[in-house]
């Protein structure tokens, strides 16, 4: 799959890391045709593609869009990074590990995950683990309830 990683706004998570967290996801839900876009945004701008597409203005920490058609698989990932900058200092974990976990969970979904009842979360939360062990992050095994759940 091709990847391109962009900056709305400054991150703490490189470009290199955002691809290898996407590449890891994508290997652990067998995705691998087509090219995904990573984009680094601010609250603000996260909130109004959530008000937009979901009727929902209220911000979030991460949305996945399949904009696949005939023509092949394209999809994008928008992280906000102020979200993960208020999160990751209230659990005490670092800015990147949180940037990464949005990515891994954005682009599950996009790899047909789900987590809107109890057991597809549950499922949904082992394989972020078994993916963010695999990228080296240490765990955070506290609850993770992410904005847009």
């Amino acid at each position: 799959m091709r990847i391109e990683v962009s900056f709305d706004v400054p991150a703490d998570l490189n470009a290199e890391e955002a691809r290898r967290a996407a590449e890891a996801a994508l290997a652990h839900g067998g995705r691998s045709d087509g090219q995904l876009a990573i984009i680094f945004v601010s609250d603000e701008t996260l909130a109004g593609l959530h008000g937009r597409f979901l009727g929902d203005p209220s911000r979030t920490d991460v949305m996945a869009f399949d904009l696949s058609d005939e023509e092949g698989a394209e999809f994008e990932v928008y992280i906000s990074v102020d979200r993960a900058r208020e999160v990751s200092a209230s659990r005490s974990v670092s800015l990147q590990r949180e940037l990464a976990l949005y990515l891994v969970h954005g682009t599950l979904h996009l790899c047909g995950h789900d987590d809107h009842d109890e057991d597809a979360r549950a499922s949904m939360r082992r394989a972020e683990t078994t993916i963010m062990d695999s990228l080296g992050y240490p765990r955070d095994d506290a609850p993770h309830e992410y904005a847009s759940e």
